[in-house]
């Protein structure tokens, strides 16, 4: 089985259909808040730690908020595609977000700034 990668950008066959990324995560729920964040990325998944417990979408909330201040995006940009009631989770972001008010063009430019941000919250 072929592995995936943690960040992939997916575009329509349409034309006029808008492209994002989806971002494959771990999460762990129930984390002190000294380990809260950015964990890890690895080829595979981003590893992210949450304080909140995995109750009544609690820690899905604190997921999206997390990765909202970390990628500086609008929280109604990310949507949780699949994973809801699991600890692995497909995140989706408009791409568009990432090119208002910024030159970025290229689909690995995108890949690479998004990993980037990412990286650079990682906790030790």
């Amino acid at each position: 089985m072929a592995a995936r990668n943690a960040i992939t950008l997916v575009q329509k066959s349409k034309a006029s259909a808008p492209e994002f990324l989806q971002l494959r995560c771990h999460i762990t729920p129930g984390a002190s808040k000294v380990r809260e964040g950015v964990a890890a990325v690895t080829d595979e998944c981003i590893e992210i730690c949450v304080s909140a417990q995995p109750q009544d979408g609690k820690s899905n909330k604190a997921v999206l908020e997390l990765l909202s201040e970390v990628l500086d995006v609008p929280k109604s940009d990310l949507q949780i595609t699949h994973g809801m009631k699991n600890r692995d989770k497909t995140i989706s972001i408009a791409s568009a977000c990432f090119r208002r008010g910024k030159n970025v063009d290229a689909s690995e430019d995108i890949i690479s700034l998004v990993r980037q941000k990412l990286l650079s919250q990682e906790t030790s």
